[in-house]
């Protein structure tokens, strides 16, 4: 498993010859479950073709502001047809560059914009690696070693350069990287910087069906979007996630998270109570259900009266019962109501001894169950409330999972 799975990777090659080993490095990158794209300066094309890199990373190569075919007396072409430098950095979770020549190198470092490459590296706000590349006597030249403390001051992380062979001749320090310690080196430093390495969460998601009959059951409309996303995003921090998860078409693909099937609040609270004691946080997000049928029939219910009636009793509160054998996990609730929410809020989070609440309302448009968006309010324990702006689900998993971060950080 790859830390760079679904990571978006924009791959920017400058013209020296190592740039031929690119097309090694971009398949590494999408046998690691990487998505590529590659953007080349002009002089880089006389080492490796577009075509090539193209073919597999199965995505266009950008290498100018515009494309090269466009005719120039079409304006209105040319700028369908821009190659918007700051969409390309923006899409990147991460930012290779390589190899980084010195003349790429000194560009970087002075913001010395005249190429597509740069233009996207001075857009870029995620993190950047750079690969040097060059002859033993340029890789240790006063201007070179200057530009790298300029870079390390930008935040920019240097892959350092290998002893061998190199197109002079000579033989010493200045060889790029090759493809696999490059990509080792990004995935071990971005291992490192992951903030929920080394934590277990657990997830619950999804609705709860309770059998009234062996066909006939009573659930609510949960898609289980919600604690999908959280899953996802804790993942994606580094977490390990048990996701126990009701009925729901939701998939979870990534490696680290571990899909626990229940049908039934009885059997939801059965599996968080198994992991519970080894999780370091617990995030309820299921709409588990209030109640279920006392008595659930062994056969289907023929419709033979006019009126039906349906004894039930109370589910056991899952929620409750984390809270009361919570030790030092981080607990966290969901409240979704149609009046007095605050109010309401705050008395679960008393009530059930939790350490923070996100409370829907079914008022607030575009919030609540089916919906790809929610808005959502941070109540935490000491009552402190943070209204939050309607914002997708995926949005609101990574606000919640900020908050955990910041309790740990807080906790060290």
């Amino acid at each position: 498993m790859s830390v760079l799975i679904g990571k978006k990777i924009l791959l920017g090659i400058s013209g020296g010859i190592a740039a031929y080993k690119t097309a090694s490095l971009v398949r590494l990158f999408i046998k690691a479950g990487a998505h590529v794209q590659v953007i080349m300066t002009p002089a880089s094309k006389d080492f490796i073709t577009p075509l090539t890199l193209s073919t597999l990373s199965k995505n266009p190569v950008y290498s100018s502001f515009y494309n090269q075919d466009d005719n120039p007396g079409e304006l209105a072409k040319q700028n369908e047809r821009w190659n918007n430098h700051v969409e390309l950095a923006l899409w990147a979770d991460v930012m290779v560059i390589a190899p980084a020549t010195a003349n790429t190198l000194s560009k970087m470092a002075n913001g010395t914009c005249d190429n597509l490459l740069i233009a996207a590296y001075l857009s870029a706000k995620c993190p950047v690696y750079y690969a040097p590349a060059m002859d033993l006597d340029m890789y240790k030249h006063p201007s070179t070693i200057a530009n790298f403390f300029s870079l390390t001051q930008f935040g920019d992380t240097i892959i350092p350069a290998e002893s061998g062979e190199l197109a002079s001749g000579l033989s010493g320090e200045g060889r790029m990287a090759e493809p696999e310690h490059i990509v080792a080196f990004i995935e071990a430093d971005l291992e490192s910087r992951l903030p929920l390495k080394g934590r277990k969460i657990l997830i619950t998601a999804g609705p709860t069906y309770e059998a009234i009959d062996p066909v006939r059951f009573i659930g609510n409309h949960s898609s289980g979007k919600m604690g999908f996303d959280i899953a996802s995003s804790a993942a994606n921090l580094g977490a390990s996630v048990l996701l126990v998860t009701g009925p729901t078409h939701c998939k979870a693909t990534h490696p680290l998270i571990r899909v626990i099937p229940v049908v039934s609040a009885q059997e939801m609270y059965d599996a968080c109570h198994l992991y519970y004691a080894d999780v370091d946080v617990a995030i309820a997000a299921a709409a588990v259900a209030d109640y279920k049928p006392k008595n659930v029939a062994s056969q289907k219910i023929k419709k033979n009266a006019d009126d039906f009636t349906i004894e039930l009793e109370k589910t056991k509160d899952i929620l409750a019962s984390l809270g009361q054998s919570k030790k030092n996990q981080f607990l966290i609730g969901f409240a979704l109501e149609t009046e007095n929410e605050i109010e309401n809020a705050k008395l679960k989070i008393q009530k059930k001894n939790l350490d923070l609440i996100v409370l829907n309302s079914l008022q607030d448009k575009g919030a609540g169950f089916g919906k790809a968006t929610n808005k959502v309010t941070f109540i935490d324990k000491f009552f402190t409330i943070e209204a939050m702006e309607l914002k997708s689900k995926e949005a609101v998993a990574d606000d919640i999972l900020n908050k955990v971060i910041a309790h740990f950080y807080e906790m060290s």
